[in-house]
């Protein structure tokens, strides 16, 4: 049996829906279901009770949880015994999108120049919780995690980096004052923003109820799961956005665009680099972790980020 199909099931009992499960997985709500029905149909019994708003496991289907987590821990467990006849090491990374995007290029390249004939990389963008589950369950080496609120990561060897700043930007013919504006001048224009999960969204709602208002204040809202589609948006005047300045340092220093802070809010968020404690010794986490930390110190510094 496919040991994907037994994850599918774990995912969406702890999800409670077919549709969280799909977006957790990255696969159509209908291939969910047809996951679980097979597996009801290989085990003869209901696993899931459909009955209520949210999906909760039946007696055999916490029986199977059970031991599918098991199988799935002894899989990971052999396909880590089986690197060292491969004659390649793999190398697992994942990190939140702003960071990927303004600091992993030069960071993945350096490291596979280095390392280019002897490693199999994966490298995945996840939201500060997808990472910590999927370090968790030892689907990533290292996680490079941009978050506004403390995280459970006590199971974690982990290292801070420098803070991301974060503020508001639009383009010039918006109008917008700058550097200092009011939360009543940028509530006139279209919000442009990621889905809920990414952390700079959950650190504008943070600022927001700080003063009593929230998301519903700005003109319109558009959400976006691309970055690039963001600026590009905002680069066009379409309205603002709150955005890591290391992601449009370009065009604020071209004067593409404006930057805005306002008043009492919180414009950082931190950084944090996690990697299981069994990987602290391994030579390809080391080697990766010399070629972040000299990539990232050069790009802050030139960009001007915070220490």
């Amino acid at each position: 049996m496919e040991t994907l199909y037994l994850k599918t099931l774990i995912v969406t009992a702890e999800k409670g829906s077919f549709s969280k499960a799909a977006a957790e997985l990255c696969i159509t709500q209908s291939a969910v279901s047809q996951r679980v029905k097979f597996l009801e149909e290989r085990y003869g019994c209901e696993l899931l009770d459909r009955s209520g708003p949210v999906m909760m496991l039946t007696a055999a289907g916490e029986a199977v949880v059970r031991k599918a987590q098991a199988i799935l821990d002894i899989e990971k467990t052999l396909q880590d015994e089986l690197k060292k006849f491969t004659g390649r090491q793999r190398l697992s990374i994942c990190c939140t999108p702003s960071f990927g995007i303004a600091h992993m290029p030069k960071v993945l390249n350096r490291f596979m120049l280095r390392n280019a004939d002897i490693v199999d990389l994966k490298f995945m963008f996840y939201s500060p919780e997808q990472a910590v589950k999927g370090l968790a369950e030892r689907e990533f080496d290292i996680g490079i995690i941009e978050h506004c609120e403390d995280l459970d990561l006590a199971d974690f060897h982990t290292a801070t980096l420098p803070r991301d700043e974060l503020v508001f930007v639009s383009a010039p013919s918006l109008g917008i004052p700058t550097p200092l504006v009011t939360i009543e001048r940028l509530f006139e224009e279209r919000l442009i923003t990621r889905k809920d999960g990414c952390s700079s969204k959950k650190l504008l709602r943070l600022n927001l109820a700080s003063i009593g208002k929230d998301l519903e204040g700005f003109r319109s809202t558009v959400v976006y799961d691309d970055l690039h589609l963001t600026v590009d948006t905002v680069l066009d005047g379409g309205g603002v956005a709150f955005v890591s300045t290391c992601l449009v340092n370009k065009y604020l220093e071209s004067g593409q665009l404006k930057q805005h802070r306002v008043e009492g809010f919180c414009h950082s968020r931190q950084r944090t680099v996690a990697l299981s404690r069994s990987k602290v010794q391994d030579r390809l986490v080391s080697d990766f972790l010399a070629c972040l930390d000299t990539v990232f110190t050069d790009q802050c510094h030139r960009s001007s980020c915070p220490t």
